[in-house]
């Protein structure tokens, strides 16, 4: 009897990670994304003229972009945090607040993911544009420098990439800010990668990372919306098959969060 409850157990588990599986990707062909977004030429395109993957997706916010803008400012980890799943991406909940020291950043700033590194600012037009970069050469020269102490899932993330893409690589991830009519604006983001690799390996890569990226943005995309429109967005783990922006989900922003 505990054979068959614990065979029926992993099955179930399968049955359930697949339809999950499933459904990212079917949610992944569509969401956020606009052909006329995808093909229209952004800033930081030229770093990376020939991308072995691309991923453009975007989102409509309730504020003109001066309102939108500080919250891409004080992005990063041990900052305001990426508005993602911080279990992965942060090792404390992203801000639900404007951080007004956090608001200072130029061209050739560091933009971390982990206590050891990040990305590096490439472009920055206020209340408009907003280029990271990252290569294999800036990941030797972070991992040469001592880090601070990092959680294993921390650890994970910052190698994951590396980890993927062995060797030389580049890549750029834009924000780009673009004003609508009755004052709302278009949150767009393009992340691009350059890498050696080719045919099956490179169409699987792309494949792989894609579907990393397409889970995240969209969790950062909807967070950003979220507290840009002063809600707060309860959702703890990715379900593709619902909409977690319903009324009934959205519910007024707390008056603070821990930092």
């Amino acid at each position: 009897m505990l054979r068959k409850i614990l065979i029926g157990g992993a099955g179930l588990i399968a049955a359930t990670a697949t339809i999950t599986l499933v459904g990212t990707r079917r949610v992944a062909r569509t969401w956020g994304i606009d052909p006329l977004e995808t093909a229209k030429p952004l800033p930081g395109d030229d770093l990376i003229a020939d991308p072995t993957a691309s991923d453009t997706r975007g989102i409509e916010i309730a504020a003109p972009p001066a309102v939108v803008w500080p919250w891409l400012m004080q992005m990063g980890y041990g900052r305001a945090g990426w508005y993602s799943y911080d279990a992965i991406d942060m090792d404390r909940p992203s801000a639900h607040e404007l951080v007004p020291e956090l608001q200072a950043l130029a061209v050739g700033d560091l933009m971390p993911t982990h206590p050891g590194g990040g990305f590096l600012v490439k472009e920055l037009e206020p209340e408009r544009t907003l280029v990271l970069y990252l290569d294999d050469e800036l990941v030797n020269q972070q991992a040469a420098k001592p880090a601070e102490s990092a959680s294993v899932n921390l650890k994970a993330t910052s190698a994951a990439l590396e980890t993927m893409v062995p060797g030389q690589f580049r890549a750029t991830w834009t924000f780009f800010l673009e004003p609508l009519e009755g004052g709302h604006t278009r949150l767009i983001e393009r992340f691009r990668l350059a890498t050696p690799m080719t045919g099956q390996i490179a169409e699987m890569l792309g494949g792989f990372m894609g579907l990393g990226v397409f889970v995240m943005v969209r969790r950062q995309l909807l967070g950003i919306q979220a507290r840009v429109e002063g809600r707060w967005y309860p959702q703890r783990w990715f379900r593709p098959w619902r909409n977690p922006m319903t009324p009934a989900q959205a519910m007024p922003a707390p008056a603070a969060t821990p930092a």
